[in-house]
């Protein structure tokens, strides 16, 4: 769908799984319905804007109106941002995250960068088709090929850092992606209605910290931040990363260079403070927290589906808006799920931490791991064999663990490397490559939890019951270990 107009077979698509036509679309925006945000963007051809469906302007007429899936979609029909509603800071669709097919891993890749990195021949050889046939898939679903979706991207970080930063306009534009100061320049005014100096707002106050990103990251409440933060808390490796009741903070390797960004969930959005070695690594250190606490997810429809259960509705009531934590980096999450075969979280949490170099680091990579001398692995040998055939088989290409991964491929491959079994590759699909639908029946916590619930706890009864919580398999998880 590139858009919906109000006209006599008008055509209808596919957003977030169902199908919707302009009436559906109309009614969200008329009731400024905050969570479809970021599921589809309102172009109103009598002001030349798009904005998010929440805006809270006065609701244009019917016949005004224009909807489109995707904010590059809505830019390449000519609507400049509201400056309202901000609708290029939504949430990102949860759609993404989900989905495991090549759009979906398309979305994952561009929202990390790589287009900026490598173009679109680099993005298409990862998912391994022709540029034609993904722009194709692209434009039929999004409205926008994969430069005018990148390009959108673009323009959000060039705001953030004109916002938030004192760094030349110049700087600004090459940092964010552009190739030229004219691109740069031309874009803004078309995406934002001004030239980028007119978005510099004057700042109050101390100065900023040299090197220092403040933003808000926005996600779709509720948001049940006390049980991401206790779940990272609990596992957090020292000189990595720590969390206490209410922020999160810890080094980040980055395509560019490594960073340290510090997390504050607040209500409407969470605070972020980062600190860049190199400020083009904004847009992939963002997608990464984002990555990290499930920010992009849909709180509403999880909780909806799971609390059809009868064993699960209380826990779901009484805690609305439980996220999967995921990672920021899926071979340190590999390595993480190895380490935790059949030991206690704070052992894991103990062996982790002597594979990081003293002071405040980064985890290493899988170059670095295979560097490692035996004595840095305070492990059985087998165990320690099974991270450096990991690490083997990530550095050397053999095993994709991005996010843009075929999930399935890379679930064979990881179970093709010794040592690695159903638990391991499961955490793995869970947290380190976002698979919303992953389930750990023979987990001894997920079994307390499904005990004291009064389900089975027996694998493969509990197992066939937790078919029924599909496509949300991972949320109910992280529930079971809650109450286990």
């Amino acid at each position: 769908m590139s858009e919906i107009r109000e006209h006599p077979g008008r055509p209808r698509g596919r957003i977030g799984g169902v199908e919707l036509d302009f009436d559906r679309c109309y009614r969200a925006v008329d009731s400024r319905d905050g969570r479809f945000d970021g599921w589809f963007y309102t172009g109103v051809t009598s002001t030349g804007i798009y904005c998010r469906p929440s805006c809270p302007a006065i609701t244009p007429k019917p016949e005004n109106v224009r909807f489109y899936p995707s904010a590059a979609a809505a830019q390449r029909a000519g609507f400049r941002a509201c400056r309202r509603c901000r609708p290029d800071a939504a949430p990102g669709s949860p759609e993404w995250d989900v989905r495991a097919d090549v759009v979906g891993r398309a979305m994952r890749l561009i929202s990390d960068g790589v287009v900026d990195r490598d173009g679109v021949p680099g993005l298409a050889s990862r998912l391994g088709y022709t540029e034609r046939h993904l722009h194709r898939m692209l434009t039929a679903e999004l409205g926008a090929g994969p430069l005018a979706l990148a390009r959108a991207q673009r323009a959000q970080t060039a705001r953030i850092l004109i916002e938030t930063t004192d760094l030349g306009l110049a700087e600004i534009a090459f940092a964010a992606g552009f190739g030229s100061v004219r691109q740069f320049n031309d874009t803004i005014r078309e995406v934002f209605g001004s030239a980028p100096s007119a978005l510099r707002k004057p700042k109050r106050g101390p100065a900023p910290e040299p090197g220092a990103i403040h933003l808000r990251l926005a996600y779709r409440p509720p948001l049940h931040a006390e049980s991401l933060l206790e779940f990272l808390a609990m596992r957090a490796v020292p000189g990595v990363e720590e969390a206490d009741t209410s922020t999160y903070r810890r080094v980040l390797r980055l395509p560019r260079g490594t960073a340290t960004v510090e997390l504050t969930p607040t209500p409407g959005y969470v605070a972020a403070l980062l600190r860049l070695s190199d400020v083009r690594d904004l847009a992939p250190a963002v997608a990464r927290c984002r990555r990290l606490l499930d920010l992009d997810a849909d709180p509403v429809a999880v909780d909806a589906a799971l609390a059809e259960d009868e064993a699960l509705a209380p826990m779901v009531a009484k805690e609305p808006g439980v996220r999967v934590p995921r990672s920021v980096d899926s071979f340190e999450m590999a390595v993480r799920a190895v380490v935790g075969q059949q030991i206690s979280v704070a052992a894991a949490r103990k062996v982790l931490s002597k594979l990081v170099p003293p002071g405040e680091q980064p985890f290493p990579g899988p170059e670095e791991v295979l560097t490692l001398p035996d004595e840095a692995f305070k492990m059985p040998a087998a165990r320690r064999a099974t991270i450096r055939a990991l690490a083997s088989a990530v550095a050397g290409g053999e095993l994709d663990l991005d996010p843009g991964a075929d999930r399935d491929e890379a679930m064979r491959n990881l179970t093709n490397l010794p040592g690695i079994g159903s638990w391991t590759a499961g955490y793995v699909a869970m947290r380190g490559i976002g698979d919303p639908d992953s389930f750990l029946p023979t987990d001894l916590g997920v079994r307390r939890g499904a005990k004291a619930l009064g389900l089975p706890d027996d694998p493969k009864a509990l197992d066939a019951h937790a078919a029924r919580w599909a496509p949300w398999r991972s949320y109910a998880l992280i529930r079971l270990w809650r109450q286990g």
